[in-house]
């Protein structure tokens, strides 16, 4: 019985009764707090762009020279005499074997080579084992612009699909919840100084889809509790969309974790254990995105969904029968002794029947399958004695 009534045992029948909806204020206000620091961070502090936004260079350096810090501090070293500075440093691995990779700020070919020849000199090796590109901005800007179209042609694409599958409130809600998400990762990036390149560009796109996912599976299940509930006094949207909510929670919980515990790996594992920095830039931007998803498709998505169909006048009208029945109940009791009052005023005129006559007009009520009507009995009919005139021997008396 313990293990019936727990929380998780009660969260997978959807019996929680998680008061979702009934506190969108809550979440609203949160929302709109975090949104508001995002974009403060976002326009005052900005993003931390790789070289190929705000452009640089490149060292590759192999990994024979010592460890990642040591090569990161001997490089930083070199380009002081020049007035830059590494910017990140990684471990890269190719069929040739691994190597550092340092981008720096941005230098001229005369600083790049000065540099390149003062790291040789410093590590030890020959020059021709270190390898320098410079990065122009104009690649970054080419694929942000990219970005910025593709995410407009899908958000358009989406926006019909949902008002085509379901209806504009919930296309509005599910759009609004999916610009939120998308928001507030980005305030992250920004607060926190994680770097941005083009594969964080694509983990952005990415994660569209999967916040997307999550709300149509509530929106689906929403519209099936909600279906001809004008029909029914006995539920509002709100509580059917709430039921909704707490209906389909742990398949959110459930598909959320299956996704997060691959990206989790590539990030913590990948990136952070085994050293493969080209990992995580895509592993972060995908992690951090489908945690918010997860969150703004439960506590965004479907409130925003119930504030919209509130303002139709049709749920208006229902909300208002739904509630004004429950302030003013009928008592069953109630009913069944005005109905006994109505039936004792329709006979105070009549006489008292005794209990064997009313037994005998309760059998007499009852006929017997396959019995004529009594209207129809020809002694009846005739006026005559009952069952005088059809009884043997019944005319000849006198």
């Amino acid at each position: 019985m313990a293990a019936e009534s727990s929380l998780a045992s009660r969260l997978y029948r959807g019996e929680a009764g998680l008061n979702v909806v009934g506190k969108r204020k809550m979440w609203f206000t949160a929302a709109a707090i975090l949104v508001l620091i995002a974009l403060g961070s976002i326009l005052i502090k900005g993003f931390n762009p790789g070289i190929e936004f705000a452009g640089g260079n490149s060292f590759q350096v192999p990994t024979s020279v010592g460890t990642m810090q040591q090569a990161e501090d001997t490089a930083g070293e070199s380009l002081s005499t020049e007035g830059a500075h590494v910017v990140t440093a990684q471990q890269v691995g190719g069929a040739g074997g691994s190597f550092y990779e340092l981008r720096t700020t941005q230098l001229d070919q005369a600083q790049a080579e000065t540099v390149r020849l003062d790291m040789a000199e410093r590590f030890g090796i020959d020059p021709n084992e270190i390898s320098a590109n410079r990065v122009s901005e104009a690649w970054g800007s080419q694929v942000t612009n990219r970005a910025v179209l593709g995410l407009v042609i899908f958000i358009a694409l989406v926006t019909v699909y949902l008002v085509l599958r379901f209806e504009w409130q919930m296309a509005a809600a599910a759009i609004f919840s999916l610009l939120t998400n998308l928001a507030l990762t980005a305030g992250i990036y920004s607060i926190v100084g994680f770097e941005v390149t083009p594969s964080t560009i694509i983990g952005f796109l990415t994660i569209l889809g999967f916040a997307l996912y999550d709300v149509v599976v509530v929106f689906d299940k929403v519209q099936e509790n909600a279906k001809g509930i004008t029909a029914r006094n006995n539920q509002t949207y709100g509580e059917a969309a709430n039921l909704a909510v707490n209906q389909s929670l742990m398949r959110s919980v459930n598909t959320s974790v299956v996704a997060l515990l691959p990206v989790g790996g590539i990030l913590f594992i990948g990136a952070g254990l085994l050293g493969a920095g080209t990992l995580k830039d895509l592993g972060l931007v995908l992690f951090v995105g489908m945690a918010m998803a997860f969150v703004t498709s439960i506590t965004l998505a479907t409130p925003l969904l119930v504030v919209l169909k509130n303002r139709d006048p049709r749920i208006q009208a229902h909300n208002k029968r739904v509630e004004a029945r429950r302030a003013n109940p009928v008592p069953v009791k109630e009913t069944r002794s005005k109905a006994a009052s109505a039936v004792a005023v329709e006979g105070e005129d009549e006489e008292p029947v005794p209990a064997q006559a009313d037994a005998a007009l309760a059998g007499a009520a009852a006929p017997k399958v396959g019995a004529r009507p009594a209207g129809k009995r020809s002694g009846g009919a005739r006026g005559g004695r009952p069952g005088g005139g059809n009884r043997p021997g019944g005319a000849k008396r006198r």
